[in-house]
């Protein structure tokens, strides 16, 4: 059997206070990975990705879930 390929949203954060850079994937909670280049983050959040559908589908949980990305107002002190 062919495996399925499917399109995961990734959020790309520039490098942190230590210089890595930090991808996320919002469809699915607590996937997360870094890399010292962007191009080593997005090639760890795909392992990243695919570890965690497959901890998903061993535990019987859905593959993504529906999330949405949007802007809120939030005060700030100055």
């Amino acid at each position: 059997m062919r495996p399925m390929t499917r399109q995961f949203r990734v959020v790309v954060e520039d490098r942190d206070a230590d210089g890595w850079i930090v991808a996320e994937c919002p469809d699915l909670p607590g996937c997360v990975s870094q890399g010292r280049t962007e191009r080593e983050a997005i090639d760890n959040i795909k392992d990243a990705i695919r570890a965690s559908l497959k901890t998903r589908r061993d535990h019987g949980l859905p593959l993504h879930v529906d999330s949405h990305i949007c802007a809120i107002e939030v005060e700030v002190p100055a």
